[in-house]
């Protein structure tokens, strides 16, 4: 998971600060040191690095610092407020035109993700009320026109396309006269990439931002290539000029250098993350929630936007009447489950939670995966209509017909009735001292 060695890093170097009731400029200059192998780690930029280090020590050894009553907690703020800063500081949005229809032009090199990304964007901006038209400008890589094609179809998106044989400033201009007769307000340009970046590759692009005058250059880049993100970007940048960046691949084992290094050393934003395959992984990337993140304070507001717009209110509304009732059946069980797993692997939930890191080291692997979910929807729709409503009534050779009929194991059968105790217990428990006002017994921060 992004950022994963260099959170855990930073974490215990100031684990070891929140020991010391006073800070001297040792402690400063110690931390200091950890912190800037941490980073070079992961892959930033060593300038920004030396940068960052600097600023940060300049604001830690000050008077306020050291005369505070937890210096280390002040210390971690302004490593924070610094990290917010070095990632652009706020959320960069995409400037949609007064004047429909809106252009933007993705731009990148081969194997980046530009072409999952477009529909990705268009998905983005349809639930945002916008009517996309995606442009097949690569007329070059074989199939690249028919994997957006696809892509278009999943996002139920229309796709302009002359074929392989018409140039790609040509495909642009006549792309955005379809979009007016069409009353598409967004054009997303998908161009072509190459290995390398060259003087074919950017001239071209030179010539569709001239036909078409986008509004929004992106450059589309693969944030597990680190350093090279950043070199490409900066190259990008002098040649054909950038507006901002999709960073791809976020949810890989990458070390984070590139989310952290591109805005220091371009100036252009980040303005979206992928955070995986699906087409409705495009995050839009604000830099002091993803500093918290780093610095295991959570992101309780992405949480509760992934919540809502993954969790059907009305039903969770059923749900607690149905908790108060007692009457919480093994339906139930599944469908909260399935809606759960449209939040994301219990890895990502609990890496937005503030203080559940540590947690979330420990229960690496042990979410619910896709085939353990379709074992569990197995097993419950072998069941009958009574045996799900009432699950007492299920003995041992009801028990072994379930398993049976499910293809499953009778232990499979025993833990999923078990996990269905527990989960039915608890949420009886969390009903009760909703309804009596009681205290919870332990402090969960996104339900306060």
């Amino acid at each position: 998971m992004i950022f994963e060695g260099l959170a855990d890093k930073l974490q215990a170097t100031f684990q070891k600060l929140r020991g010391h009731g006073k800070l001297s400029e040792a402690d400063v200059n110690e931390a200091m040191r950890e912190v800037r192998m941490a980073l070079l780690e992961a892959d930033v930029n060593f300038k920004v690095v030396k940068d960052f280090v600097a600023k940060v020590k300049e604001r830690s050894v000050g008077q306020e610092v050291m005369e505070s009553l937890t210096p280390a907690q002040f210390v971690i703020k302004i490593v924070h407020d610094e990290l917010t800063q070095l990632m652009g500081g706020t959320q960069s949005r995409i400037a949609i035109s007064s004047r429909p229809p809106t252009v933007i032009m993705l731009v990148g090199l081969q194997g980046a993700g530009k072409t999952t990304t477009a529909g990705k964007l268009a998905l983005t901006l349809k639930k945002q009320g916008k009517r996309p038209l995606l442009v097949a400008g690569d007329v070059y890589r074989p199939a690249a026109i028919k994997q957006l094609e696809v892509v278009g179809k999943q996002v139920d998106t229309p796709v302009f396309t002359l074929g392989d044989k018409v140039s790609p400033v040509e495909i642009a201009k006549q792309a955005i006269d379809h979009a007016l007769a069409y009353l598409n307000d967004v054009v997303i340009v998908d161009t072509a990439g190459r290995l390398h970046i060259n003087e074919e590759l950017m001239n071209e692009l030179k010539q569709i931002k001239q036909q078409v005058k986008p509004h929004e250059i992106l450059l589309v880049v693969d944030a597990m290539t680190g350093q090279d993100a950043v070199n490409v970007a900066q190259n990008f940048d002098q040649d054909l000029g950038l507006d901002g960046v999709i960073l791809t691949k976020l949810d890989g084992d990458a070390r984070g250098g590139a989310a952290l290094s591109i805005k220091a050393v371009t100036g252009k934003p980040i303005k979206f993350t992928g955070m995986g395959e699906k087409l409705d992984a495009l995050e839009p990337f604000y830099p002091e929630r993803m500093s918290s993140r780093i610095l295991g304070m959570g992101d309780v507001l992405s949480l509760i936007e992934k919540a809502q717009e993954n969790i059907d209110i009305d039903k969770a509304k059923a749900l607690e009447k149905k908790l108060r009732k007692e009457d919480f059946t093994l339906d139930d069980f599944l469908e909260q489950m399935q809606q759960v797993r449209k939040l994301g692997s219990m890895e990502q939930i609990l890496g937005m939670i503030p203080g559940m890191g540590s947690l979330k080291n420990k229960l690496k692997g042990a979410e619910f995966d896709e085939k353990e979910l379709k074992h569990i929807e197995a097993i419950i729709y072998s069941m009958t209509p009574k045996e799900r409503k009432t699950p007492a009534v299920i003995n041992g050779s009801r028990r072994k017909r379930i398993a049976t009929g499910s293809g499953t194991r009778v232990q499979e059968v025993n833990r999923l009735l078990k996990q269905f105790a527990d989960a039915k217990k608890m949420m009886k428990g969390f009903a009760k001292m909703k309804s009596g006002n009681k205290k919870m017994p332990f402090k969960m921060p996104f339900l306060q």
